[in-house]
């Protein structure tokens, strides 16, 4: 069976899909997207991906192309035409379609577009050994807390990871790491998480905000402050988090052994809590 995928109002086979070369989206990248877990055939995290979708289409000025409630079913109804059980819905907003020109369009409807994936989210291997990331400038615009489509600056610093056998990059700015390249960047040191504060200098992540929740309904303390590289390099934990990786270990950063080299504690008791606390969302939805 073909992948469904949504466009504009319409499910269809993804060989089918088609957007406008004139869609804003494609020219300037003027659109936002999100990325939705699946577990056990359900949305999870879903109030704060729609807090999140409704502040980044409010920051760039795009109206929502339809309710809240119709979008979500529109994302419930790729889970299940799909007959997804574990992985993501991929989905974005743009501005719409017009001729090329800078100022916004008037009268222009914004575009929907979404699809899913099939990922291992729960039991990802990678979780039981940890990851490698590596350190690389961060390039990006100064409104990193929009989940812009404007990814030009991360798939160069992913691709600068790759082509050094990382995993994942640790973005740098002035001598003083922001985030992962696709993830939320954390360290532990005496047993106290330490993560960058909110600003408009990284994106708001959805599991950072319902890490540091469970961090609190827990004891464990936590930090928002400014880390540097040499911090990071002598903590006794690291991880990243994302719709992708929950809580995932980082074990090396450029090259160096971090803590014992293998997932820590802290890291492996929020991962265990954040599974459960999704499946139960997903029980409760499928009630």
């Amino acid at each position: 069976m073909s992948r469904i995928v949504y466009v504009n109002g319409e499910f269809i086979a993804k060989e089918d899909a088609k957007i406008s070369i004139f869609d804003r989206g494609f020219i300037f990248g003027d659109g936002v997207y999100e990325v939705v877990p699946v577990i056990n055939n359900q949305l999870v995290d879903k109030e704060y991906f729609l807090d999140r979708l409704e502040r980044s289409l409010n920051e760039i000025q795009i109206a929502w192309p339809c309710s809240k409630e119709e979008y979500v079913k529109v994302l419930e109804d790729l889970v299940t035409k799909n007959q997804l059980t574990e992985g993501i819905v991929y989905t974005q907003v743009t501005r719409g379609v017009a001729d090329r020109d800078f100022p916004f369009p008037i009268g222009v409807k914004p575009s929907f577009v979404a699809f899913t994936s099939v990922m291992e989210l729960l039991e990802n291997p990678q979780a039981t050994k940890g990851i490698n990331v590596v350190t690389t400038p961060d390039l990006r615009w100064k409104r990193r807390d929009i989940k812009s489509l404007n990814l030009l600056g991360q798939c160069l610093a992913k691709q600068d990871a790759v082509a050094k056998g990382a995993a994942e990059g640790w973005m740098v700015e002035d001598g003083y790491v922001t985030e992962g390249v696709s993830s939320s960047a954390y360290i532990v040191k005496n047993n106290k998480i330490i993560t960058r504060p909110l600003s408009n200098e990284i994106l708001p992540g959805i599991r950072r905000r319902t890490i540091l929740e469970i961090a609190t309904e827990t004891g464990i303390e936590y930090k928002e402050r400014l880390f540097t590289v040499t911090e990071a390099l002598e903590a006794d934990e690291a991880f990243i988090s994302s719709a992708t990786t929950i809580a995932l270990a980082v074990v090396k950063i450029d090259g160096q052994t971090i803590g014992g080299g293998e997932p820590g504690p802290i890291t492996c008791q929020l991962r265990d809590l954040y599974k459960i606390r999704v499946i139960e969302e997903a029980r409760i939805n499928s009630d």
